[in-house]
């Protein structure tokens, strides 16, 4: 007999008995676990003050009631769109036809069931939800007399407020989620409860949402799996040099620092997507830094640590296994503000060695970091140094949380929708299980970075900040340098990382990229997608700069390719790991990768 789709299959007696007797039994134990855990917990999320969040929402009520009649205006006018939606609802169960009074944004991929335009009561659902939302956000974004900092901390959580109570994310007014629930008669609900109390389990009381298939990924086997070898290591980073693929390779090495926040792979998910394997491919010595997960020992890691033992010393190893003394580096996100920092304090000391600098999504100045600045104020740091100085590090889940809620309908609502409510299993995605693959920060280092950076935007300022006794200055840098942003980045967004090409005194380009913070930066040519804009002029407003901007099909890696190889100097008899001057110390991706936050 033909095994029957698991959408319409009716649960069997003996698999109800048998997937309740397992929630019973987990829910028991994670019950006694929860209770001894909260005993001892510092906080769920340590990014998130309650209090912050509060005092936020007050200043909103006050400046509200200061204002009674714009507030009457605002609510006479949701009043009348729900008149006009009751007016066209009624015509349609009168068998008419009506116009929308709203409809979602195109991208909003919610209400993509065909059973929300089509029938009239999840139309209605629908329509009514879009409204008040409508109404909650344009109030808040529209109230006058709040400062910068507290209207966005009170439009970021109004959003979240209003995401949460989507529709979609309930059984009885999700059709597709009703659907199912009656074709197989609870079944999806009892498997869901079951990814909930899994996902309980894994994250030992905290929810940690499965997004992709775990067991389907491994980093060595699947993922990060362009050949090389570990030829250095420190406390802080493994240093991978990649076996060549061409007989011969430009004369500068290539340096790669990627951020700590996440794990290096990123650049080398699986070789059709992988940036590492371009950068081989095309004929440049790669070494890329694989930083250590760190632990309560490395509490006193400061960022000045990062640069000392990160780029510099694998500027050093690099020296000794190529031979070559300048070296071309890319710098990813923090990775790229790690870099800035690092080539300003080289400046300072006189020491060339970096030849060419290419940043991806970097920011430097941190006047306006986006979103990620709703998490950053006094109340919040101050507890949040409080919780890392008892750890000694920031837990790699709470960062995890913070981003994730930055995009929560996509990183947040849509699995709860389809783990708990559909009760299926999330597809197998390589990107999502590296974003799954979090990491910890050390105390010292995040502090600084978070205070000095985002907190209080030092790194902007000529000598601003001190790195190992020296006064750093930004506006030194003079090597050639190719900065590439993506045009919807929530993390760094683009406008922000481009006030870097005001301030760097050599050449410079600028390229904005289509997409994200990741999706924009992880596009290989083959993919076709998303695009990228350039311009040669570099006016100071970065909308003049797009205004002037030529839009190219296709990704931005050929672009950065050929503008680094004319930066290479000439080409080489390749190079591969152990024949210099390091010996190999284990096979890429190295250990220091396959080490878990928790």
């Amino acid at each position: 007999m033909a095994k029957q789709p698991e959408a319409e299959r009716t649960a069997q007696p003996e698999e109800i008995v048998q997937i309740m007797s397992e929630i019973a039994a987990k829910s028991r134990a994670l019950v006694e676990d929860f209770l001894v855990r909260q005993k001892l917990a510092d906080a769920q999320n340590a990014a998130i003050n309650p209090n912050a969040i509060g005092g936020a929402f007050l200043e909103l009520m006050q400046q509200l009631m200061a204002r009674p009649f714009e507030l009457a205006q605002a609510q006479f006018e949701l009043w009348q769109d729900y008149l006009r939606l009751w007016q066209s609802t009624t015509q349609r169960l009168l068998g008419g036809e009506a116009e929308p009074v709203i409809v979602p944004e195109r991208s909003d991929r919610r209400f993509k069931d065909p059973a929300w335009s089509e029938n009239v009561l999840f139309d209605f659902v629908k329509q009514s939800y879009l409204l008040a939302s409508r109404f909650l956000v344009q109030t808040v974004s529209e109230t006058q007399g709040l400062d910068p900092k507290t209207r966005q901390k009170v439009e970021f959580y109004t959003r979240q407020f209003v995401d949460a109570l989507a529709p979609t994310n309930f059984v009885l007014t999700n059709p597709e989620v009703l659907k199912t629930t009656l074709e197989t008669r609870g079944e999806n609900l009892l498997r869901g409860l079951k990814n909930m109390l899994d996902d309980l389990e894994r994250g030992r009381g905290r929810l940690a949402i499965k997004m992709t298939d775990y067991e389907a990924f491994e980093v060595g086997r699947n993922i990060a799996t362009t050949p090389g070898k570990v030829v250095y290591q420190n406390d802080l980073m493994q240093l991978i040099q990649y076996e060549p693929a061409t007989a011969e390779v430009y004369k500068k090495p290539l340096m790669i620092v990627p951020p700590w926040i996440n794990k290096y792979y990123i650049l080398d998910l699986q070789p059709q997507n992988s940036f590492i394997k371009f950068c081989v491919d095309q004929g440049f010595t790669t070494f890329v830094i694989s930083w250590v997960n760190p632990d309560e020992r490395l509490a006193h890691k400061s960022f000045e640590h990062y640069m000392l033992e990160g780029p510099l010393a694998a500027l050093d190893a690099i020296e000794k296994a190529t031979g070559e003394r300048q070296s071309n580096a890319i710098g990813y996100c923090l990775g790229g503000t790690l870099m800035a920092s690092t080539l300003a304090w080289m400046k300072a000391k006189k020491d060339r060695r970096i030849g060419a600098v290419t940043f991806f999504t970097t920011l430097v100045d941190f006047k306006d970091p986006g979103e990620l600045g709703v998490f950053i104020d006094e109340e919040q740091l101050a507890t949040l140094e409080e919780i890392m100085a008892r750890r000694g590090y920031l837990d790699g889940a709470e960062m995890a949380t913070t981003f994730n809620l930055l995009r929560a309908n996509d990183l947040v609502w849509s699995f709860v929708v389809n783990n708990y409510l559909m009760g299926k299993e999330p597809f197998p995605f390589d990107l999502l299980y590296w974003n799954s693959d979090s990491t910890r920060m050390p105390a010292a280092m995040h502090s600084f970075y978070l205070r000095k950076c985002y907190h209080e935007n030092k790194l902007v300022e000529p000598g601003g900040i001190c790195l190992a006794g020296v006064p750093i200055d930004l506006r030194a840098i003079d090597v050639p340098a190719y900065i590439v942003s993506t045009r919807e980045d929530h993390i760094a967004p683009w406008k922000s990382t481009y006030a870097a090409t005001q301030l760097y005194r050599g050449e410079r380009r600028f390229v904005l990229a289509g997409s994200g913070h990741i999706a924009g930066i992880v596009n290989p040519p083959a993919s076709g997608k998303y695009g990228y804009w350039t311009n040669d002029e570099l006016p100071p407003d970065p909308e003049a700069w797009l205004a002037g901007a030529t839009h190219h099909k296709g990704s931005w890696w050929n672009d950065w390719a050929s503008w680094m190889a004319a930066r290479s100097g000439p080409k080489v008899p390749a190079r591969r790991p152990g024949e210099g001057g390091l010996p190999v110390l284990e096979d890429a991706p190295g250990s220091y990768v396959r080490v878990k936050a928790s």
